[in-house]
């Protein structure tokens, strides 16, 4: 029993992140049921249109993306993390010393050639 009783000890000590969740899960559910029955419902035509940038839509709004389109988002989420690593360098440029400068220009030097080969094979070019 001695196990047992252990076992319902160390489950007590999570009872609140238990709580905690039921708290969250029933506000969230509880403000969208609220929303919906406490809502002005007027429905008009202008605003049960379609909406796309203040024009009018041209196509069906689930038409594909070109591939294209996705690889430059991947080059810009990952150019945009490599920059994000020049920051702490930056702040502890006195600190680290010629190895720190070295692993640095090492590291800017990947980040050109992967952006040399990006553009070479036209991953840049928006046709």
């Amino acid at each position: 029993m001695n196990g047992a009783s252990h076992l319902l000890s160390y489950l007590a000590n999570y009872f609140p992140v238990l709580v905690f969740i039921g708290v969250a899960f029933a506000f969230g559910a509880g403000t969208l049921v609220i929303s919906h029955f406490l809502q002005p419902k007027l429905p008009d035509p202008e605003k049960l249109s379609a909406y796309e940038c203040g024009s009018e839509p041209f196509s069906d709004a689930r038409m594909p993306f070109p591939v294209r389109y996705y690889i430059i988002a991947m080059l810009f989420v990952i150019f945009d993390i490599e920059i994000l690593f020049l920051y702490p360098w930056a702040i502890a440029f006195d600190k680290i010393g010629v190895i720190g400068m070295v692993e640095m220009l090492i590291f800017i030097a990947l980040f050109v050639v992967g952006y040399v080969y990006a553009w070479k094979k036209g991953a840049l070019e928006w046709d």
